[in-house]
């Protein structure tokens, strides 16, 4: 029987709906942009990716306790809005002939900064919004629907592209971030911030409460240490593929588009599978199958080729990939809230974003100068051998929580 979550959690999933899908049509416009109208290298397309995670990241560190001592609703509408003026600038640039690869940089710090702020609070407002035993149903519903629109946005986008060109993508991005804003302006009821306890401003020790309570929780440090491991390590061959597919291999936008979009369906697939292989083998079964599946198929991309066969290759590996991604994903974002404190939640997810982000630019730098040195296909078989080694840091089954009890009053306060 299909879980009811309320009208609240509808809204907000239509919210992060729409800008998901407006993310995955603009798939690639930058790095696209960065090639095609501003001639850069592959090693600038790298560091346009790394410096834009990089800076957003470092600002983002500090982010955590301002968006836990506040109502969350608000600061979901702000980031959004900021991400919408952001993103427009870049087509009223380029119309007025005065885009540059310093504004792309620019935009991309200030659209990752307040992505983070974003997740964090959507991340504390969800864990107030539905019951403990429903957080799988609803990162599921969240995760397919990401998968969906991965599926859906590059196919378009490239159609797009290859009719009017990239920017119009990022008009499309843009779009979507107010329509989100929104969205979440429509979610009525209570909200939830941490109690501030008399006082407005932050200290030196509240930046560090999400890292305390991370090292210090033994499945949260193994599932922290995985994930951004994995992360970095697929995110730093993303400018790679690009490069390679795009520029050594000559692949049509569309192409392009497809080879992303297609396989995405088996995200969706493995998102609503999900909530179903933990009920039947549990979690802790389903976490280590999946991650480890996870691990080894990036691998695969070791072998792409020019034409057709090269496409296949990125479909099939990517499909499998991506399933496993699907599957893991829920169970391990259920994992993580469920483990996470109320008064933590925006700190340790604004923590764990940023971590990652960082962690991704600096490998996307490495990557991108040994592509240099040797080539983009010798750097993306590197990070697939790299990759199989993560497993090994998933969380053992005696760290795997129970449920936690539904958040009580005493650990929120309503404004």
């Amino acid at each position: 029987m299909r879980v009811q979550l309320g009208r609240s959690f509808c809204r907000l999933w239509s919210a992060y709906a729409v800008s998901t899908y407006g993310t995955w049509i603009a798939f690639g416009a930058f790095p696209l942009i960065a090639v095609g109208v501003l001639h850069s290298s592959a090693f600038a397309v790298s560091v346009l990716e790394a410096a834009g995670l990089a800076v957003a990241a470092i600002v983002a560190l500090s982010l955590g306790p301002w968006v836990e001592q506040r109502a969350k609703r608000p600061v979901m509408i702000a980031m959004d809005l900021i991400r919408f003026v952001a993103m427009a600038s870049v087509p009223i640039a380029y119309v007025l002939g005065l885009l540059s690869y310093g504004q792309l940089l620019v935009v991309s710090v200030v659209s990752g900064t307040a992505g983070i702020a974003f997740t964090a609070a959507s991340g504390a407002y969800l864990k107030y919004l539905v019951p403990s035993d429903h957080l799988i149903v609803a990162n599921g519903r969240f995760e397919g629907t990401s998968w969906v629109a991965t599926a859906a946005g590059p196919p378009l986008g490239g159609a797009l592209i290859g009719m009017l060109g990239p920017v119009i993508t990022v008009m499309a991005d843009a779009l979507s971030y107010l329509l989100s804003a929104l969205g979440v302006l429509r979610i009525r009821g209570g909200d939830v911030a941490a109690p501030r306890e008399g006082a407005t401003r932050l200290r030196g020790g509240d930046l560090l409460g999400g890292w305390r309570f991370i090292f210090r929780d033994p499945a949260l440090r193994r599932l922290f240490l995985n994930s951004i491991l994995v992360g970095g390590l697929i995110m730093a061959t993303v400018p790679l593929l690009s490069v390679l597919l795009l520029g050594q291999y000559h692949f049509p936008a569309w192409q392009y588009g497809l080879a992303f979009g297609i396989p995405a369906l088996g995200g969706f697939v493995g998102a609503r599978l999900s909530s179903h292989l933990v009920t039947r083998f549990g979690r802790h079964r389903v976490m280590i199958v999946s991650g480890w599946l996870r691990s080894v198929f990036p691998l695969g991309l070791a072998f792409v080729r020019p034409g057709v066969p090269g496409l296949l290759t990125v479909i099939i590996v990517e499909g499998l990939l991506i399933t496993c991604m699907g599957i893991f994903n829920p169970v391990y974002a259920t994992e993580r809230l469920q483990r996470t404190p109320a008064h933590l939640t925006a700190q340790i997810l604004s923590t764990w974003s940023a971590v990652s982000k960082l962690l991704q630019a600096a490998l996307m730098v490495i990557w991108g100068i040994l592509a240099t040195l040797t080539s983009p296909l010798a750097a993306i078989a590197l990070s697939g051998v790299l990759l199989l080694s993560t497993p090994l840091l998933l969380p053992r089954r005696i760290h795997v929580s129970a449920p936690e009890p539904v958040t009580s009053a005493e650990d929120v306060r309503f404004v």
